[in-house]
């Protein structure tokens, strides 16, 4: 192939653009297209961890991330008058704990990604793909809005329902949990801490409150706003999780959704109704929860990467993980091999291992932290009791284990190191 390869990357969020530090750093020509005219820096808090970690040091953005961090200190799972019942401190190294020692805002994390990799990428907002041709030597590619262009190489770094997959694998299922998540974003209260605050509300509900790197606290002086203050712009992100044998929640309208969430938490408790009260302010965002499980990954000159060809649902706490350490690993064989099959093939094979120890779930999840009745709710909490307890944490080097993903499953490769410098964050 003479000249710069070119690879035309889609989707903007997180593995997108790390994929595109790598390959634009090692001398490709990068295009990324994102279906959205900006980046979306909505989105809940995400966590990096093992492999991840490392992807990230490797990039020399550790501690631009570090500096974003949510703040968050640990995880309490309160009563309903929002008494902790069990509590679990943040995790103190690369993997553990329900809150991981790297905690993240997905769309900082995203905003991050992006500026490092500006300088490498040309980044298109606005558009999307919406056809490819590959005749074995490039791919056409057909855009809703801009001129087709070709491309030696097609990266889809698109979500769990990607749109684009459809075009080269138009039968790929996604496996429904059964799940339906919200979020939102709502003001800090003088009564809002740096703890995750989780509640199960029963008949399959949950809600939990989350600080954010723009809500302050100890651990967040320099974003520090003033609770007591109306015009303050602290915030804490908040979440309504339900488990229901209905399909199809998430393609109501924005109307429609908000009341059915409002019914459906109407007497939930604790601080449900603040959350309720503030479904309306345009910050909502709401999804039903899945896996992607393929057999392969790419088919001629186009792969998936991220969700798209192996989510493992917010349930597992490594999706962010296994986008970082997918880039990482699909750039490295892409710059090892001449031809993109090859790539594609080895990619696979090194990837692969740690995607199904990701996608296992924990036995009964997510119904298990849903419990629907008063029997199943005192289990629960009995169980978490149990887990929270010093005696646990004696008994093993891996107290918690229940709630650690298993981040470090595969030794990443050492690929050489990019010839370009890096883009400072």
């Amino acid at each position: 192939m003479l000249g710069r390869k070119s690879v035309l990357v889609s989707g903007a969020s997180i593995a997108g653009p790390a994929l595109s530090w790598w390959l634009g750093a090692a001398g490709w020509d990068v295009t990324v297209v994102e279906r959205f005219d900006r980046l979306r820096e909505e989105g809940q808090n995400v966590d990096v961890r093992g492999v991840g970690r490392t992807v990230l040091r490797r990039m020399g953005l550790e501690e631009a991330v570090r500096a974003a961090h949510t703040g968050e200190t640990g995880t309490d799972f309160i009563d309903g008058r929002g008494r902790p019942y069990a509590s679990f401190a943040a995790g103190a190294d690369d993997t553990g704990g329900l809150t991981a020692e790297l905690e993240i805002l997905r769309g900082r994390l995203a905003r991050i990604l992006h500026n490092h990799s500006a300088g490498s990428a040309d980044y298109v907002f606005g558009d999307r793909i919406s056809a490819l041709h590959d005749d074995g030597h490039g791919v056409d590619v057909e855009f809703v809005r801009s001129a087709g262009r070709r491309f030696d190489v097609v990266v889809l770094a698109e979500g769990l329902r990607s749109r684009s997959r459809d075009l080269i694998m138009p039968d790929a299922p996604v496996h429904e949990l059964g799940l339906y998540t919200a979020h939102l974003t709502l003001p800090r209260t003088a009564a809002d801490d740096d703890r995750w605050r989780v509640f199960a509300a029963g008949r399959g509900r949950q809600v939990s409150l989350r600080p954010d790197s723009t809500g302050g606290g100890p651990d967040n002086p320099a974003d520090a706003a003033d609770a007591e203050n109306p015009d303050s712009t602290a915030s804490v992100r908040a979440f309504l999780s339900l488990v229901s044998d209905v399909r199809g929640l998430d393609r109501l309208d924005t109307d429609a959704l908000v009341a059915v969430l409002r019914g459906t938490f109407a007497d939930a408790g604790w601080e449900t109704p603040r959350i309720l009260d503030a479904l309306d302010n345009g910050s909502l965002y709401f999804d039903a929860v899945g896996q992607v499980k393929l057999p392969v990954w790419s088919r001629g000159r186009v792969a998936l990467l991220g969700d798209a060809a192996y989510c493992p649902s917010p349930i597992s706490g490594m999706g962010t993980t296994l986008a970082l350490a997918g880039a990482y690993v699909l750039a490295g064989e892409l710059n090892r091999h001449d031809t993109p099959r090859t790539a594609f093939t080895r990619y696979e094979q090194l990837l692969r291992p740690l995607v199904e120890r990701a996608q296992k779930l924990p036995p009964g999840a997510p119904r298990i932290a849903h419990p629907r009745t008063g029997p199943q709710q005192a289990l629960f909490r009995a169980v978490l009791r149990a887990a929270a307890t010093p005696l646990a944490g004696r008994l093993s080097s891996r107290a918690g284990a229940l709630f650690t993903p298993p981040a470090e499953a595969i030794a990443l490769p050492h690929y050489p190191a990019p010839g370009r410098p890096s883009i400072a964050p």
